[in-house]
């Protein structure tokens, strides 16, 4: 149990950091222009906002601080 706390704590850590550099997008598809069965799409890179990136910062440390608190 303190392990997977652990190595799940370290991944959120990761993550929150990557997305808090500012490396994490995702692509968002738009439809423009619709007319019948033919449509015209516009596909954006979009990044990921920054709040999640510090809430996977803060609730990944609290794991990995948990992890390493708890006593058997």
């Amino acid at each position: 149990m303190r392990a997977g706390l652990i190595v799940v704590g370290i991944i959120l850590v990761v993550a929150g950091i990557w997305v808090v550099a500012g490396h994490a997008f995702y692509q968002d598809t738009d439809t423009l222009v619709q007319i019948g069965s033919a449509k015209i799409t516009a596909t954006q890179d979009k990044g990921v906002p920054q709040w999640i990136g510090f809430a996977g910062l803060v609730v990944g440390g609290l794991l990995v601080a948990g992890g390493f608190m708890t006593k058997r």
